[in-house]
C-alpha cells in the first residue's frame, strides 16, 4: 500500500482548483534518449558529484581526487594553460574514446530515487525520471518558471554547452501528471545504489523497455512542467538551441534538454528555505527595532535543528543577531493580501533599511554559526515556500524572488549525460 497516496490526491485536488493552463499552446515533448553513462564496472559512488553550484573549492578538490569523477567536466578548472572549458571538452571525449563513458544501445529513461533523513529526523524520498524535455521559452506553452535568475551563472553554463556540446546535469522539472510516480519501475533490481557523504541514498534504474518508456513519455506530455531547479541551465539551453538553429537548423538534439521530472505532489518533494545572512549595516543598527515596523518581534531561545518547523507553526521569520534571537510575525496589514512568501516580505522590509549586503545560506546551523563567529551581522531564518504556492505562482506567470526555494536533496551529477551531437 502506498501510504503517500492520500496526500497525493489531496495535493492534486488543490492544484485542480487553480486556474487551468490553456491547452491550445505548444506542449513540450519528453522522451528517452541514448544516454552516455559510466561503464558498468565503475561505482557511481566514486564518479558522481553534487551539482556544480553547491560545491566549494575544498569539496571539488576532494571529488577530483578520483580522476574520472564527473566534477572534472561539470566544474572544470584550468590545467597547464588550458582553458577550463577546453579541459571539460577534452576529458569528455577522452573518456568516451577510452570506454570510461559508453552510449546506451537504445533510447532510455533513467529513474532516480533519493532517500534521506531531514533536519527534524523525518525520512523522506524523491523519485523522478531523467529524460529529454523539449525547450520552450519559460511561460510559453506548458513550461512554467517559478523563480527569477541572475546573469552570471547563465554565462558560465552557456560556455560549457558551447564547448562540450552535451547536457552534463539535468534541470529539475515538476510535473502535474497524476500517477507518474506509480508508473516508474522502482520495484525491480536497481542498476545503481549508493549512499553519498551527506547520507542521501541514491537508487537508479535504467529503463530500456520501449512500451513502458512510451507510457512515461505520454503521461508527462499531457501536463504542464514547472521548472523547479536549474532555471539558469534551462534559459542557457534555450540560448544555445537558438545558436545551433542558426548553424544547423531545427531538429537537432539541442532542441531538447536533459530534465529530471518529478510528480508535483507533497510526499515526493522536500522544499527547504534558503536563509539570509546580512552584513554591511552601519555600526549600531538595531535590527529588531527596525523590523518592528512590519513585524511583531519577540525574543526567544536560540533556534535548534527544528527551527524551520517551529517557524512554520508560529507563522513568522527568525531573526538572529549577536545579542539575541527573535521571532518576527508579520503585522496585520503590513503587507498586501497577495503577499504569501517570506522572501517577498523580507525584500519589502529590507528595502526600507540602510544599505547592506545579503548572502544566501542553507541550513540552520550554518546560519547561526556564521552570526556567532562574526561572519555576518545578522541572519534571517525563512520558512519554505509550499508546493501549492510554487504551482500557483508558476500558473500565474509570476516569479518568486531569487533563492526562494531549495529542493533537497539534489540529484547527483554523473548518473547519465546527454550528447547534443
Amino acid at each position: 500500500m502506498d501510504s503517500g497516496r492520500p496526500h497525493r490526491r489531496a495535493a492534486q485536488e488543490r492544484f485542480r482548483a487553480l486556474p487551468p493552463v490553456c491547452h491550445d499552446v505548444p506542449v513540450p515533448r519528453f522522451e528517452p534518449f541514448h544516454g552516455l553513462r559510466y561503464d558498468a564496472s565503475r561505482s557511481l559512488a566514486d564518479v558522481t558529484a553534487p551539482p556544480y553550484d553547491v560545491i566549494d573549492e575544498r569539496q571539488r578538490a576532494e571529488l577530483a581526487a578520483e580522476p574520472m569523477n564527473a566534477v572534472r567536466i561539470d566544474l572544470p578548472v584550468d590545467e597547464k594553460g588550458e582553458d577550463r572549458y577546453d579541459v571539460a571538452c577534452r576529458l569528455l571525449h577522452e573518456w568516451q574514446d577510452e570506454g570510461v563513458l559508453v552510449t546506451d544501445d537504445v533510447p532510455t529513461f533513467t529513474v532516480h530515487r533519493m532517500t534521506f533523513t531531514d533536519e527534524a529526523g523525518t525520512v523522506r524520498k524523491t523519485t523522478g525520471v531523467i529524460g529529454a524535455l523539449e525547450l520552450w521559452p519559460p511561460g510559453a506553452g506548458e513550461i512554467l518558471p517559478h523563480e527569477q535568475t541572475t546573469k552570471k551563472a547563465k554565462s558560465d553554463r552557456l560556455d560549457m554547452l558551447r564547448s562540450c556540446r552535451a547536457n552534463l546535469s539535468a534541470i529539475w522539472g515538476l510535473s502535474l501528471a497524476s500517477g507518474l510516480t506509480d508508473l516508474l519501475p522502482t520495484d525491480t533490481e536497481p542498476d545503481g545504489d549508493w549512499v553519498d557523504p551527506d547520507g542521501v541514498q541514491h537508487t537508479v534504474w535504467v529503463v530500456t523497455d520501449a512500451e513502458r518508456n512510451g507510457r512515461i513519455a505520454a503521461l508527462v506530455l499531457g501536463s504542464p512542467i514547472v521548472i523547479a531547479d536549474g532555471h539558469h541551465r534551462y534559459e542557457t539551453s534555450l540560448q544555445y538551441r537558438d545558436e545551433r538553429r542558426v548553424t544547423d537548423g531545427p531538429g537537432t538534439p539541442a532542441d531538447l534538454t536533459m530534465c529530471y521530472v518529478v510528480e508535483l505532489v507533497e510526499d515526493e518533494l522536500t522544499v527547504q528555505p534558503i536563509h539570509r545572512l546580512l552584513e554591511g549595516f552601519p555600526e549600531g543598527t538595531d535590527l529588531p527595532t527596525l523590523f518592528r515596523e512590519k513585524f511583531d518581534v519577540s525574543p526567544r531561545d536560540a533556534f535548534g535543528p527544528d527551527a524551520v518547523e517551529q517557524l512554520v507553526t508560529a507563522g513568522g521569520l527568525g531573526l538572529v543577531t549577536p545579542d539575541g534571537t527573535y521571532l518576527c510575525v508579520p503585522r496585520e496589514g503590513a503587507f498586501g493580501p497577495e503577499v504569501e512568501l517570506d522572501t517577498v516580505r523580507l525584500v519589502e522590509t529590507l528595502a526600507d533599511l540602510p544599505d547592506h549586503e545579503i548572502r544566501y545560506q542553507h541550513g540552520v546551523a550554518n546560519v547561526t554559526e556564521a552570526v556567532a563567529a562574526g561572519d555576518a551581522q545578522a541572519a534571517v531564518l525563512m520558512r519554505p515556500a509550499t508546493v501549492p504556492q510554487i504551482q500557483a505562482i508558476a500558473h500565474g506567470g509570476e516569479r518568486m524572488p531569487p533563492k526562494t526555494t531549495f529542493f533537497a536533496p539534489k540529484p547527483a551529477t554523473g548518473i547519465v549525460f546527454r550528447s547534443l551531437d
